[in-house]
C-alpha cells in the first residue's frame, strides 16, 4: 500500500510539473499570424482553449482549391455573348486566372518555412519559377520584330532569372548546426521486477535478490539562438526488495537535474543560429514578389490575346469587305458579258477571286474562334467545360487606337525605374543577400567546437525501516530518522539542497585539418560571386529590355502610320481604277490587283495596330508599370476579388 502510494504521488507530482510547464510550451506557439493558427482546425475539441496543448499535434487544416469562377464572368454574359471590355477582361484575369490562383499559395508556403525555420529546422525552398502566360492563335513575330511567345518575355531574360529560382524540395544546410528551438519534453514511467541469484549472503542476507522498481522521470529540453542547450530533469524512483541487511526498505530517491551547455566558438551567437529565420523572412518577401511577377506576366499576355482578338476581329471585316468588292466585281463582269462587252474569261478570273476572298475570310473567322476560345479558358477557372461559356461568342467593347502624340519618358528615366521594380531583379538582390546570411554559419563551422557546461542536481533519500528480519548473525543498526520518511520527505531533501551534485567545465574539439569546412566555406563563397555576376548579368539584360522595347514602341508607331497612310492610298487608287474601268481606260485585270492590294493594306494597317498596343503592353511590363498602367491593387490580386464592378453592358445588340 506504501508502494501504491508512493507510485501516484510521483506520478501527481509529474503531471503537476507538466502543467505548470505548459504556458511556457503553448508561449512557443505561433501567433495568429501564423498559417497553422489561421486555418481552422477540423476538431473542435483540438481549437477549443481547453485543449490547446493538443493542438500542435492535430494537422492544420488547409481549405480545399476554389475551382469556381467569380459572378463577374456570369455578369458579363447576355444572350450567349460575352460582353469584354479590357478592364473587365484584367479583373477576370485576376479573379479566375489558374496560373496567378497557383501562385497565390507561394506566401503561404513561405510562411510554413517561417515557421519551420522558427523550430530550427532546415530551409525549404520557395516556388520561384513564373508561368508564362498563353499565346495567341497563330502567333508568330511579335512587336519590334522579335519572334516569341504573346507575353513578350525574352528567353534571356529568363534565363538571367534563373540563377535566382528555387525549388521546393530540402536544401541541404551547410555551416554549423541550429539548435532544435522547440521545447521537447520527455516523461517515463517504468515498472520493473528482477530476481538475481547470489554467490554470498553478505551483501543482501539472502542467496536470492528480488526488487521490485519503480521510476517516474520527467525531462525538459530547450535550445535557443545564443547557442545554449538547457536540460531540466527530474526522477523520482521507488525500491523494495527482500534484502535484510538494508535498514531502509522499501525505499524513495529522487533527483532536480539542471545542464546547461554554451557554444563558445563554433555555433555561438544570434547571428549564425538565426540564419535560417532571416532566410526564410527573405523568402517571404520573394514569394510576393513572385506573385506580383506572376501577376504582371499573366495580365501582360492576357493584354495581348485582347487585343489581338480585337485585331483578329478587324481583319474578318477587311476580309469581308474584300469578299464584298470581289463578289460585286463578278456581278459587274456577268453583266457586261451578257450584254457583250466583256469576254467570258472575265467571269471566270472574277469567280476565282471570289474563292480566294472566301477562303481568306473562312481562315480569318476561325482564327477569331480559336483566340476566342484561348482567351476564355484563361480567363475562367473551368476553362471551357461550361456550356454557357464555351458557346458564348466574345464581344470586344474596346478599340485599339494610337495617340496623336505619343507621351514617352527619357530612356535612363525608364531603365531606373525598371531597375528599381523590377520583381525578378529585387528577388535577386534578396536572394544574395540571403547567401551573405548563410555564409555566417560556414566561417562559424570553420571554428573549434568550444562548449562550456555547468551540471547541478539535487538528491532525496527517504523509506520505511526494514520490516524483514535481519539474519541470526547480524545486528543492523536502527535507520537514521532524517531519511525515514516518504515522498514528501524526498522532495524536502532535494529542495534543501541537502545533497548536492554540481560540476562545471569546458570541451574542446579541434579538427586538425578542418578540410570539410573549408571545401563549404569556399563554396559558398564562390557561389556569391557567381550570383553577383549573374546580378549584373540581369541588370544589363533589363536595360536591353527597356531601350528595345521603347525602340519597339517607336518603330510600331511608325510602321502604323504609314499602314495607315498606305490603305487610304490604296483606297483612292482603287476608286481612280474603278472610274478608268468605266471608261475603258483601264482592264478587270488592275481592278483586281488594286483591290487585292487594298485588301493586303488594310490588313498591314490592322496588324501594325495591333503591334503598336502590343509594344506599349511589352514597355509597361520591361518597366514594371503594368500594376499601374491598368489600376491593378495588388492586395485585390492577392485575395483574388476585384473591387470594381463589371462594366455596364450596351443597351442592345452587339458592339
Amino acid at each position: 500500500m506504501v508502494n501504491l502510494m508512493n507510485r501516484l504521488r510521483s506520478f501527481t507530482a509529474l503531471v503537476c510539473v507538466f502543467l505548470l510547464l505548459a504556458p511556457l510550451v503553448a508561449a512557443q506557439q505561433p501567433s495568429s499570424a501564423s498559417p497553422d493558427s489561421g486555418a481552422s482546425q477540423p476538431n473542435a475539441m483540438a481549437s477549443s482553449g481547453g485543449w490547446a496543448l493538443t493542438r500542435p499535434y492535430y494537422a492544420p487544416y488547409v481549405g480545399p482549391v476554389n475551382l469556381a469562377n467569380t459572378g463577374r464572368i456570369e455578369a458579363l454574359l447576355r444572350a450567349g455573348k460575352l460582353y469584354l471590355s479590357l478592364q473587365d477582361t484584367v479583373a477576370l484575369a485576376l479573379e479566375n486566372n489558374l496560373d496567378i490562383e497557383l501562385q497565390r499559395y507561394g506566401p503561404q508556403l513561405a510562411d510554413a518555412g517561417i515557421l519551420r525555420a522558427k523550430a530550427g529546422g532546415l530551409l525549404r525552398g520557395v516556388p520561384s519559377q513564373v508561368q508564362s502566360g498563353p499565346s495567341s492563335a497563330g502567333t508568330g513575330v511579335g512587336a519590334g520584330g522579335q519572334r516569341g511567345d504573346a507575353t513578350g518575355i525574352s528567353q534571356s531574360a529568363a534565363s538571367a532569372a534563373s540563377a535566382f529560382s528555387s525549388s521546393g524540395t530540402v536544401i541541404t544546410q551547410t555551416g554549423s548546426t541550429i539548435p532544435n528551438l522547440d521545447p521537447v519534453v520527455t516523461g517515463i514511467l517504468r515498472w520493473a521486477h528482477t530476481t538475481n541469484p547470489q554467490t554470498s549472503t553478505l551483501v543482501t542476507g539472502t542467496n536470492s535478490f528480488i526488487n521490485n522498481s519503480q521510476l517516474v522521470s520527467f525531462n525538459y529540453q530547450q535550445g535557443f539562438t545564443t547557442g545554449t542547450a538547457v536540460t531540466f530533469g527530474f526522477a523520482n524512483q521507488s525500491v523494495s526488495s527482500n534484502s535484510l541487511r538494508a535498514e531502509i526498505n522499501p525505499s524513495g530517491s529522487g533527483s532536480f537535474t539542471l545542464n546547461i551547455t554554451q557554444n563558445l566558438l563554433q555555433g555561438f551567437g544570434r547571428a549564425v543560429n538565426e540564419r535560417n529565420i532571416k532566410i526564410a523572412r527573405n523568402n517571404r518577401e520573394i514569394s510576393d514578389l513572385v506573385f506580383r511577377a506572376q501577376v504582371i506576366t499573366t495580365v501582360s499576355a492576357i493584354i495581348n490575346l485582347y487585343w489581338d482578338l480585337v485585331s483578329f476581329n478587324e481583319d474578318v471585316k477587311v476580309k469581308q469587305q474584300a469578299l464584298t468588292l470581289n463578289e460585286k466585281l463578278l456581278s459587274d463582269n456577268k453583266k457586261q458579258v451578257e450584254i457583250g462587252t466583256l469576254a467570258p474569261i472575265e467571269i471566270v478570273r472574277a469567280e476565282a477571286e471570289v474563292a480566294r476572298a472566301q477562303q481568306d475570310l473562312t481562315v480569318a473567322e476561325t482564327r477569331v474562334l480559336l483566340q476566342e476560345t484561348i482567351l476564355k479558358n484563361a480567363l475562367s477557372r473551368t476553362g471551357v467545360a461550361s456550356p454557357s461559356i464555351s458557346e458564348a461568342r466574345i464581344i470586344c467593347t474596346d478599340r485599339m487606337s494610337a495617340p496623336g502624340t505619343e507621351a514617352i519618358q527619357p530612356l535612363q528615366d525608364l531603365v531606373a525605374d525598371a531597375l528599381q521594380s523590377r520583381p525578378e531583379l529585387v528577388q535577386g538582390r534578396i536572394q544574395l543577400q540571403n547567401s551573405h546570411i548563410g555564409l555566417k554559419g560556414s566561417r562559424s563551422q570553420l571554428l573549434p567546437v568550444l562548449n562550456g557546461f555547468v551540471s547541478l542536481a539535487n538528491n532525496g533519500l527517504a523509506g520505511d525501516p526494514n520490516v524483514y528480519p535481519p539474519p541470526p548473525d547480524y545486528t543492523r543498526a536502527l535507520p537514521d530518522p532524517f531519511f525515514v520518511g516518504g515522498f514528501g520527505t524526498v522532495l524536502r531533501q532535494m529542495f534543501a539542497r541537502n545533497f548536492p551534485d554540481y560540476s562545471a567545465g569546458i570541451q574542446l574539439n579541434i579538427p586538425l585539418r578542418n578540410r570539410q569546412a573549408r571545401a563549404d566555406m569556399t563554396t559558398d563563397q564562390l557561389q556569391i560571386r557567381q550570383q553577383e555576376i549573374g546580378l549584373r548579368r540581369l541588370e544589363n539584360q533589363i536595360r536591353v529590355e527597356v531601350q528595345n522595347a521603347l525602340i519597339g514602341v517607336q518603330q510600331a508607331r511608325v510602321a502604323y502610320q504609314a499602314a495607315l497612310k498606305s490603305r487610304v492610298l490604296q483606297e483612292q487608287t482603287l476608286d481612280a481604277e474603278q472610274k478608268k474601268l468605266a471608261l475603258g481606260a483601264s482592264t478587270i485585270f488592275n481592278v483586281i490587283l488594286v483591290q487585292r492590294d487594298l485588301a493586303q493594306a488594310q490588313s498591314s494597317e490592322v496588324n501594325t495596330l495591333s503591334a503598336y498596343s502590343k509594344a506599349k503592353v511589352e514597355l509597361g511590363r520591361v518597366t514594371s508599370q503594368t500594376l499601374s498602367a491598368n489600376n491593378i491593387v495588388i492586395d485585390e490580386a492577392v485575395r483574388g476579388t476585384v473591387s470594381r464592378p463589371p462594366s455596364p453592358l450596351p443597351s442592345s445588340g452587339p458592339i
